[in-house]
């Protein structure tokens, strides 16, 4: 989670700005190291490197010794060649990298990374890897300013190197790659501030041609989408949900994507699956509904008809049975959500159409785009576009920082934890965002709303701790996360 401080007022011009970020440093620095006796500050050339410049001289000013290394001199008549001209008038030195080891010398309590910041775009080169090397080697927490160096600030890609930072402060706006892509495992405790500004916001990078808009949404957000039940609501009103799949020893997939759709509000929920299947599935949820689905049993083909959204995928698997059900399925009108060997079936056969979801991981995202998973991760904002401009609807792309796309906008949600690296938790997703569809969310609000309600019951959830999470361990969460009167109660 984030933490977010209170801005202070904006001093006029980029220097005073410069001067602001410092200063908002310096209180960090007393906040969370208020007994360090020698901070090590390291600062690139540009802007970043300025922010570092102000910092070591409050923090100089504070009493609190400060060792200062510098890639190279700014650029001059900069605002950074003025913080670093502020700095040696003060009476700070500049020091030579790498620092010295000396028995008995005084260690650090801290290191600043003030070398980048937003501006590199490709892979680095020269000195700073061995900069950054020497930072990743360190046991002494390291504070990211801005973002760590060597990420990317827009993808979260690495570019070949990065810091792996205990805390980042980032400044004014929230860059993308801080909570998508590596970012989040490089950003240690994320901490915000406006500087100034009316709100901490999303920066509204340019994506790919330009045309789309980039939302930051957690769940705070989210729940402004789920209003209260009329009440007179009933079942029949509250969306029908069919979910398919469940191949030869896969019936878990589907039962747990069916009990996330009725836990998320769905009025009727149905399961369509092989026949014996039947009692392992339904016993102890006697909710459940059930239509066979076999050569010999067209229930779930009638059941299509019934139902108000759709699940195709979950433990579907790639037999000749599941081949049969996904392209039954996929000649029937109606909404649905695609997942898991729907989307490798789908990765095998491409089509395009409006009204489906379709919920990769990147896995399966660099199927469907025939291309690497390391391509898709080193840039997952042009990777959910280009699957949604071929294929069509919306798009989710799992991960770190969990990207939506209806071709129009593109949703980044903050919300999950590592303890989500087990089976079955995609099919919760699936079954929370149909039922949610169900219920008369638009599709595109219904995916984002849905990911945040997930990632949120995940968080819940890891309280108890991370290692050992199962995807059940998140029901009870989302009963509760889909009723935002109890959840803030």
């Amino acid at each position: 989670m984030l933490e977010q401080q209170l801005a202070l007022s904006t001093p006029e011009g980029l220097y005073g700005l410069m001067e602001q970020a410092g200063a908002v440093l310096d209180g960090y620095l007393q906040q969370h190291w208020p007994h360090a006796r020698l901070v090590r500050i390291f600062c690139g050339q540009g802007n970043n490197g300025g922010d570092g410049y102000v910092l070591a001289r409050l923090v100089q000013q504070r009493g609190v010794r400060v060792q200062l290394f510098a890639l190279g001199p700014p650029k001059p008549r900069t605002e950074a060649a003025r913080a670093c001209q502020l700095w040696l008038a003060a009476g700070g030195q500049i020091q030579t990298f790498p620092p010295e080891t000396t028995d008995g010398a005084l260690e650090p309590d801290l290191l600043v990374d003030a070398l980048l910041g937003i501006g590199p775009e490709t892979e680095l080169h020269g000195p700073v890897l061995t900069w950054i090397d020497y930072l990743n080697q360190q046991v002494t927490p390291v504070l990211a300013v801005d973002l760590p160096s060597g990420l990317h600030a827009r993808t979260g890609a690495e570019l070949g190197a990065a810091v792996k930072a205990g805390r980042t402060l980032s400044f004014v706006a929230v860059k993308p790659g801080l909570l998508t892509g590596q970012g989040p495992a490089l950003v240690g405790q994320l901490t915000l501030h406006s500087l100034g500004a009316e709100a901490v916001k999303l920066h509204e990078d340019e994506l790919d041609d330009g045309q789309m808009r980039l939302a930051w949404v957690d769940y705070p957000v989210a729940q402004h989408s789920l209003t209260p039940r009329s009440r007179t609501a009933h079942k029949g009103n509250c969306g029908r949900v069919l979910l398919l799949g469940g191949g030869l020893g896969m019936p878990g997939a589907i039962r747990l994507a069916a009990e996330a759709a009725l836990r998320a509000g769905a009025g009727l929920v149905k399961i369509a699956s092989r026949q014996e299947h039947q009692g392992m599935v339904l016993a102890g949820r006697p909710e459940l509904m059930w239509a066979t689905a076999g050569a010999e049993n067209t229930d779930y083909i009638t059941s299509a008809a019934w139902a108000t959204v759709r699940v195709l995928g979950p433990g579907l698997g790639l037999e000749p049975w599941a081949r049969t059900i996904w392209a039954t399925q996929l000649a029937l009108p109606g909404p649905i959500v695609l997942d898991a060997d729907g989307l490798n079936l789908l990765a095998e056969s491409p089509l395009h159409r409006d009204n489906w979801v379709l919920t990769p991981h990147p896995g399966e995202a660099a199927r469907l785009l025939a291309c690497s998973i390391t391509e898709v991760e080193q840039d997952r904002f042009l990777a959910v576009r280009r699957l949604q401009q071929q294929y069509g609807g919306v798009v989710l792309l799992k991960g770190a920082g969990t990207l939506v796309c209806d071709g129009q906008t593109t949703w980044l949600c903050q919300e999950g934890n590592p303890g989500m690296a087990s089976g079955g938790m995609g099919d919760l997703l699936s079954g929370i965002i149909a039922a949610l569809w169900g219920q008369g969310l638009a599709m595109a609000t219904a995916a984002w709303v849905g990911v945040c309600i997930h990632g949120e019951a995940a968080d819940c959830a890891a309280l108890a701790g991370e290692r050992g999470m199962l995807a059940s361990d998140l029901l009870p969460f989302i009963r509760r996360l889909v009723n935002p009167a109890e959840a803030s109660g």
